[in-house]
């Protein structure tokens, strides 16, 4: 037998009013076109470390298939996949930047993962970064001033240690770098192997896992983060 709280329970829910299936939002449908028009300039296409780089013009102009580009005479050497490339076009929700071959099929695919960054994967070789032109340039001269000899002083100005950063590759984006002798005990243990220029932060890392960030504090010398009592600062080697 139904008890009287479930005949009131089935009555209210057949009450309820039908609802109409969900309207896909219109947002996905103007992602395409945008990101078509935000993606027409000169972008540099280069692996993760930057050791091989090609330079790539997408154009708004239509192409078979897809859209117009260009590549700079050197990027079949550099990168001998993109020889096959002969057009560009926006893939998938609007979300993938596709660089295609002559049918259409695509030679790379990639994603954004920040504001301006996308990355693409190529089976067997690797992973593959697409950038605008001017920020990897200026993200490659900034790592260009940063090589070489760097002090490591407390606030009050005594040195602690000395380092040089090179630009020897050590992946995932990492460059090596060296402790010169007779460092203050506590950056020894650290005894960082690698670093990197990270959003605006230079990064030192050791083989143990352990990062220490600093940040610019003017145009000469880099302050460690979180900031501290007794800092410590990185400044250019005397």
């Amino acid at each position: 037998m139904f008890s009287c709280r479930r005949v009131i329970a089935v009555a209210a829910l057949a009450a309820l009013p039908v609802l109409a299936p969900p309207v896909m939002s219109p947002v996905l449908a103007q992602d395409a076109p945008n990101l078509k028009k935000d993606m027409v300039g000169q972008w540099e296409l280069a692996t993760t470390e930057r050791s091989k780089t090609c330079v790539v013009t997408l154009k708004g102009d239509a192409a078979p298939q897809g859209l117009k580009l260009e590549l700079e005479p050197g990027c079949a050497a550099a990168l001998p996949f993109t020889k096959d490339i002969t057009s560009w076009n926006i893939k998938g929700l609007g979300d993938i930047v596709r660089l295609q071959d002559a049918a259409g099929q695509p030679v790379i695919d990639f994603t954004e993962v920040e504001s301006g960054i996308f990355e693409g994967l190529r089976t067997n070789e690797g992973v593959y970064i697409l950038q605008n032109l001017a920020a990897a340039r200026s993200l490659a001269k900034s790592m260009d001033q940063m090589i070489g000899d760097w002090s490591m002083v407390r606030g009050n100005g005594q040195a602690v240690c000395g380092l040089t950063l090179t630009n020897t590759e050590a992946g995932q984006d990492n460059f090596q770098v060296f402790l010169k002798p007779k460092c203050d005990p506590a950056v020894a243990a650290f005894a960082p192997t690698q670093w990197r220029l990270d959003h605006g932060q230079m990064q030192l890392m050791s083989s143990k896992g352990e990062t220490w960030q600093f940040e610019a504090d003017d145009n000469a010398q880099w302050r460690r983060v979180p900031d501290s009592a007794d800092p410590l600062i990185m400044i250019r080697g005397q």
